[in-house]
């Protein structure tokens, strides 16, 4: 698929939604794409689930994710932490009666099938995948 279409429909999406699933195999350039992004806004955070500094953040996921108030944060190997679509949802509608309405979270993930239902099931109404 072309890139810039791609990042272009990201864009899009992160406009309309308060989260964006982006699901694909490993080394697709999900990561390249959501880099990038988080370099255009310049206030964007990143966590690779896959390291445990980052899994160690997530310790306390609502405290630290509404912590990251107007800015986008990006959580790749999403799928390491499945527990935490459920926490997302509370952290979304807490952010959007406060007035953020879109663009709070981009999450990557490579385990299709289980990320997309796990996402679906906790984030709907909430999510574009």
């Amino acid at each position: 698929m072309n890139p810039r279409y791609v990042q272009k429909k990201l864009l899009t999406f992160l406009a309309q939604f308060p989260a964006v699933v982006l699901i694909g195999p490993r080394q697709a350039g999900k990561t390249t794409l959501a880099l990038a992004e988080m370099a255009r806004r310049g206030d964007a955070i990143y966590l690779d689930l896959e390291l445990p500094s980052a899994q160690r953040q997530m310790d306390d996921p609502e405290s630290f994710l509404l912590a990251q108030r107007n800015r986008l944060v990006i959580l790749d190997e999403v799928q390491r932490l499945p527990e935490l679509f459920a926490v997302l949802r509370g952290v979304i509608d807490i952010r959007r009666r406060d007035g953020e309405a879109s663009g709070q979270f981009l999450l990557l993930g490579s385990a299709t099938g289980v990320l997309l239902q796990q996402a679906s099931e906790s984030l709907a109404g909430r999510l574009r995948n």
